[in-house]
């Protein structure tokens, strides 16, 4: 792009992956995903926790945390989620309307 051209931007919706062009039923399942992901990458970064420290609390492997620091959402179910965050002691409430 040179100088001349003026970009254009579009607002994006809800869900990141709704935009990207996934399935509605796809699209909801990884953002679920990517937010309880976040949700335990803050946890083990407020604890100051090296990937090993985190690994042995969560009882997973380095590189299983190495996947999700980096937002490897593919190597995680909701259930397995959910059960990390629960050993973390977080609060986990579903909400359907």
């Amino acid at each position: 792009m040179n100088q001349n051209q003026v970009s254009e931007v579009i607002q994006g919706g809800a869900n990141v992956f709704e935009d990207l062009g996934f399935a509605p039923e796809e699209a909801l399942n990884l953002k679920i995903r990517a937010d309880l992901m976040l949700n335990i990458k803050r946890f083990i970064q407020s604890q100051g926790w090296t990937q090993k420290q985190a690994a042995l609390f969560f009882g997973e492997t380095q590189p299983r945390i190495s996947d999700l620091i980096n937002g490897d959402i593919e190597r995680f179910s909701i259930d397995k989620l959910v059960m990390m965050l629960v050993r973390a002691d977080m609060d986990v409430r579903f909400e359907v309307s």
